[in-house]
């Protein structure tokens, strides 16, 4: 390399196996995912690239409890030095790293339903994922430890520095099986469902709380007959009999088409809420990664709003 780039690199030649373990540690974001992916100890990753650094004068990776953060002088590098390796790689008989799977997480329910469905074309495309299922602050945990690229949160995060896009809007609907209905009626007043069951996503209640405020702007008082942290499963037992919940609509549709769901309150207002795609930083420098972002943020909202129409 000469002296020609934006950071003054050095113009004696670079060791290209520190430089292939500088590529990985830059698209993995962390130093124990690259040693996995080059099939080295840690210890000789950080060695390695403490070495690169010696020679070029210059830290390019700022170390954190999860994972490191690229230094500027790190973008600047990679960009002049993944294409040719990636190249090199290729010439070689290694996919490189344009191969590496996509590791994508989010809402179990949300997956299955809005993601899952529509990755044919990626997988055509030679795009290879991997797919994990959890809750979201775990999940953004994990995004920061460099076990995922792309996260499917059920908020925007906050004072985590990560950068993220508006996915889909969801809209939640209070429903219960046909017997049920029938014997509530239309529920104009919260009063009308005491003494029925509630099914729930979990103890505290977070769902229907939520439209027990929004909708009838007041506290919601009772309590959960049966607790499953699986919308698929409360979906399940109120079709089945069991009493009420709230429900997104995407999720229980062909339920309530069927007529195996009644919507019990349509207010003019429904609650509604925003899912976000969050994105690992550095990640971007694997292409996949970024035809991935690019097609969940067009399916997603295609997708819910197929559902809506």
């Amino acid at each position: 390399m000469r002296d020609s780039g934006t950071y003054g690199w050095a113009a004696s030649p670079l060791d290209l196996n520190l430089l292939r373990t500088f590529l990985a540690v830059y698209r993995s974001g962390s130093f124990t995912a690259a040693a996995r992916l080059l099939g080295l100890s840690q210890p000789t990753v950080t060695t390695q690239i403490r070495a690169l650094e010696r020679q070029l004068g210059r830290e390019l990776f700022e170390r954190q409890a999860r994972g490191v953060v690229p230094a500027p002088p790190a973008d600047d590098l990679a960009a002049r030095v993944g294409p040719p390796l990636d190249a090199l790689n290729a010439v070689a008989g290694d996919d490189g790293h344009q191969a590496d799977p996509v590791h994508v997480a989010g809402p179990a329910e949300f997956l299955t339903h809005c993601v899952v469905p529509h990755l044919a074309p990626l997988v055509d495309q030679g795009v290879r994922l991997r797919i994990t299922a959890g809750q979201t602050e775990q999940l953004l945990d994990g995004l920061g430890a460099a076990r995922y690229d792309l996260v499917v949160a059920t908020h925007r995060p906050r004072g985590r520095n990560l950068a993220s896009a508006p996915l889909a809007d969801e809209e939640f609907v209070l429903v219960a099986g046909p017997a049920w209905a029938q014997r509530i009626g239309p529920v104009d007043d919260p009063a009308a469902l005491n003494g029925v069951p509630l099914v729930a996503y979990a103890e505290d209640l977070p769902i229907v709380r939520r439209y027990w405020r929004h909708v009838f702007g007041r506290r919601l008082t009772c309590h959960p007959a049966v607790t499953v942290p699986d919308l698929r499963a409360v979906l399940a037992a109120v079709a089945g009999g069991t009493g009420f919940s709230v429900l997104p609509r995407y999720l229980c549709e062909r339920e309530l088409a069927a007529g195996e769901l009644v919507v019990l309150h349509e207010p003019e207002d429904p609650p509604i809420n925003t899912g976000f795609l969050v994105q690992r930083p550095g990640s971007s420098a694997n292409p996949h990664v970024s035809l991935v972002r690019d097609h969940l943020l067009r399916v997603g909202r295609h997708a819910l709003s197929t559902v809506r129409s």
